[in-house]
């Protein structure tokens, strides 16, 4: 993105932000300039060695402006890589009753416990609680740079391999839907659109990555839609 990195922030659904629908925001560019990843750097064998020797880089999105004054506190999300003959990114749609970021398409995730190790346990605690998610199932492959969400999270993203058989419980009460994205379309920058937002006297930007499952849109915005262009840099150094 050609914007500095102050102005480069997703922007969330808060109490303190206007209520509006970020589709209705326009588009202001894509980057189907940039490369994808090549289908070689998305296999299983291809991911545990690029985790397991990273490469120099930068994350893109780091932090989001900051929407209400509050004590920040710390959160992990499981980005899991369903192993399908193409590898898939599960995603969960949250329920509308739920107080913030309602409705919205997110990772499995939530703040970090006192009684969780480290990032790694609260994601892999959160998504057994969110959607059923046995941690015997998953390999966690390595956690991407933390990223401050608007509403003071700390989120540290875990990356993960989860058996294609894995049974799935989700708590009615937080999730409506679970649903499956291709990687190859999350790390094609030609899907991630930009979106730009004046309000308050500050320029936001945020992207966004459309996907149309079965003739439903998915709409993946906002954080997580920041940390998967963050995955996307690590996976393109």
């Amino acid at each position: 993105m050609t914007p500095s990195p102050a102005s480069r922030q997703p922007a969330s659904l808060t109490a303190s932000i206007p209520n509006f629908d970020p589709r209705q925001v326009p588009v202001i560019g894509t980057d189907s300039h940039l490369p994808a990843v090549p289908a070689a750097g998305q296999t299983p064998q291809a991911l545990r060695a690029r985790f397991a020797h990273p490469p120099r880089w930068q994350p893109e999105v780091r932090k989001e402006a900051r929407f209400a004054p509050r004590t920040p506190a710390h959160a992990a999300v499981l980005v899991p890589l369903v192993l399908r003959e193409e590898l898939t990114v599960l995603l969960t749609q949250r329920t509308e009753q739920l107080s913030t970021h309602s409705g919205q398409v997110a990772f499995p995730g939530g703040r970090q416990d006192p009684e969780d190790a480290d990032a790694t346990a609260t994601a892999l605690r959160e998504a057994q609680e969110e959607v059923g998610l046995d941690p015997g199932q998953v390999e966690v492959l390595g956690s991407l740079p933390v990223y401050e969400t608007g509403t003071a999270f700390m989120v540290t993203p875990v990356v993960a391999l989860v058996q294609p058989d894995a049974a799935l419980h989700p708590n009615p009460y937080e999730v409506a839907d679970v649903f499956e994205v291709p990687l190859r379309f999350l790390l094609d920058p030609a899907h991630h659109q930009r979106h730009r937002l004046h309000w308050q006297g500050l320029e936001r930007e945020w992207f966004s990555m459309p996907y149309l499952d079965a003739g439903r849109e998915r709409y993946i915005w906002g954080a997580t839609a920041g940390m998967l262009r963050n995955f996307y840099r690590f996976m393109v150094a």
